[in-house]
């Protein structure tokens, strides 16, 4: 029976009564949580008191036609779709994409009941590995066994959609694959080739994928590609999820969407309308107009780049890591340090910098393999001087 805490609970459970620091050195620093430091767009208070009225009534939960069209006319934009029109059956608003994922993979599960005709007593999801920790918490919800999938450096941090060749029995019973690009914590991404052969996959095999793609804007130099992208027109087993989170420094207005299989998009919208939260209007009016405006992802691009720019600077050779394509995650190898959770302890008590332990954000596949182990997740969600500061007193205190 593997921990099932949260990462985070971990640890604070191993961090519990450790004091870092003495009291005459500076101030501790936290890198564990990914949550956006860097300003949000100007515009955005504006536009929620213009449409403050708005708080007032029950929204749809089929969202705005405002919203709708800032998000068709971004995709169109962004992936180059040549101006689908997605608006009507192909969109939904979410409260950000955590509660989207979840109620997702529910989704799925009725879906491969009533479309596909499958049996969903000994359902599977497949998720990659590390992994964000709300795809196993839905794939716990419904009772679906949890298959997880290998990121490592030999498959480029990705899913090994190979490793399912020959899995007949598995990928029949599957219901959902959770599938993040740019993967986290890595920051890798799947290039067009990739999306092919997994939709190829879903679609022979009779289940959705559900595509993670809230990191999509914070590329170091190349847009990465998306799920939807790869369709040509054609989205039946997809579903993308995009979030202002990450790409405009909004994660506690909690909105994002869904954009993907039309009819599975039909029946999902009738379950949400039982369970699932509607996004304010007022919300999805600031949305639309993040969605409208780029200057402010541009600018929200360059502070993190500048960070891992200093990285490199920083941590030398000494410290082996592979700057990620994408994401604001450093996924840091300590294994010639010690193993992950002791280091992670280390520099704490040690130096005050808390990190997570990569073997925390993973558990051991159906091999015993824990692709987390001698690895440390490093958010840098600070300013430069705050990271500069925090990845000196790393590795003063690995190395000296």
């Amino acid at each position: 029976m593997q921990d099932e805490r949260s990462p985070f609970q971990k640890l604070a459970d191993l961090l519990n009564g450790v004091v870092p620091l003495n009291e005459k050195d500076a101030r501790p620093i936290d890198m564990t949580i990914g949550e956006p430091r860097h300003a949000f767009p100007d515009f955005i208070p504006e536009v929620i008191m213009k449409n403050a009225h708005n708080f007032r009534p029950y929204p749809q939960m089929r969202g705005t036609d405002e919203f709708r069209k800032a998000v068709e006319d971004w995709l169109n934009w962004r992936y180059d779709l040549g101006g689908l029109p997605l608006g009507d059956k192909n969109i939904l608003p979410l409260n950000g994409t955590r509660e989207g994922l979840f109620h997702a993979c529910v989704g799925a599960r009725d879906w491969a009941r009533s479309h596909f005709g499958k049996d969903t007593s000994n359902a599977a999801v497949l998720l990659p590995n590390p992994f964000y920790h709300t795809y196993k918490g839905a794939a716990a919800a419904i009772d679906a066994e949890q298959i997880f999938l290998n990121g490592t450096a030999e498959t480029g941090f990705l899913p090994d959609l190979d490793e399912l060749a020959g899995e007949t029995e598995l990928l029949d019973r599957t219901i959902a694959f959770f599938y993040a690009s740019p993967a986290n914590p890595q920051g890798n991404i799947a290039d067009i080739a990739t999306w092919k052969k997994l939709i190829a996959l879903a679609r022979k095999h009779k289940f959705m994928i559900l595509a993670d793609e809230c990191y999509s804007e914070l590329y170091r130099e190349t847009p990465p590609p998306g799920i939807l992208q790869a369709c040509e027109g054609d989205f039946s087993n997809v579903v993308a999820f995009h979030s202002l989170s990450k790409r405009s420094n909004l994660a506690g207005m909690r909105c994002g969407f869904a954009a993907g299989d039309g009819a599975f998009m039909t029946q999902w919208t009738k379950y949400r309308n039982l369970v699932a939260p509607q996004v304010s209007m007022a919300i999805q009016a600031a949305a639309a107009a993040a969605y409208r405006d780029e200057e402010h992802v541009k600018e929200n691009r360059r502070l993190y780049n500048e960070k891992f720019d200093a990285a490199r600077r920083i941590l030398g050779k000494e410290l082996p890591y592979e700057t990620p394509p994408a994401g604001f995650f450093l996924w840091l190898d300590v294994s010639a340090f010690g193993d992950d959770v002791a280091v992670t302890e280390k520099l704490w008590k040690e130096v005050g910098v808390k990190v997570i332990p990569g073997s925390y954000l993973a558990r051991a596949d159906r091999t015993g393999v824990n692709p987390g182990d001698g690895f440390l997740r490093l958010a840098l969600v600070g300013d430069l001087a705050e990271t500069e500061e925090a990845l000196t007193r790393l590795r003063t205190c690995l190395i000296g």
